[in-house]
């Protein structure tokens, strides 16, 4: 009866992880309209702002011209791709996202920012990491063990390996997948600032 229990618990959860995985994009932009309508602007945080928001889509363009393809409702990858940012963290996509909307929140006030790290951390430190990198785990076993134990999640492993962030970058990929986030960023950035004003 347990493991009937813990089966249909473990089935649950990975259902909810799928869902939230497929919902990414929708569930980002609830978050920041809930951070935009709690804003409480503090112009004061602006520099700060501007610099996290600044670094977040950085790491997201290095981390996109990295990898053919990333885009999508389900988790899928052609390759384990463990050059460029990812020889540094696993989820560098997530981690630029995680910048950038610090920064969004940051300006937002106080409750904007608690909100965001909350919700953050639920997103994706609990169900869109775990659920992308079970996918990985059942496409490239062992080797995406390996490079588990090797480089941290969000969190660099000290010390890493600079010699292994040289790998291809494609630009013309860069600009297929990121300039739609590059708009988000921006047009975010914006309207958090006409609300300052």
């Amino acid at each position: 009866m347990v493991k009937l229990r813990d089966l249909t618990m473990g089935r649950r959860s990975s259902e909810i992880r799928a869902w939230a995985f497929k919902m990414r994009g929708g569930i980002w932009t609830a978050l920041f309209c809930t951070i935009l309508f709690l804003a409480e602007p503090n112009l004061s945080a602006l520099p700060a702002m501007l610099v996290l928001v600044a670094a977040g889509q950085a790491v997201r363009f290095w981390a996109a011209g990295c990898i053919k393809r990333y885009r999508g409702e389900e988790a899928k990858a052609e390759a384990l791709v463990t050059w460029g940012p990812y020889a540094i963290v696993r989820n560098p996509l997530y981690l630029g996202n995680g910048l950038i909307g610090l920064g969004w929140s940051l300006l937002a006030g106080p409750r904007a920012t608690a909100l965001f790290v909350t919700s953050y951390l639920i997103l994706y430190v609990f169900l869109i990491i775990p659920h992308e990198e079970t996918v990985l785990e059942r496409c490239f076993c062992e080797e995406f063990h390996r490079y588990k134990e090797r480089v941290g999640r969000l969190i660099p492993k000290i010390p890493f390996e600079l010699s292994e962030i040289a790998g291809p970058f494609q630009w013309s990929v860069l600009w297929e997948s990121e300039r739609h986030s590059l708009i988000v960023t921006i047009l975010g950035t914006l309207f958090l600032l006409f609300r300052g004003w």
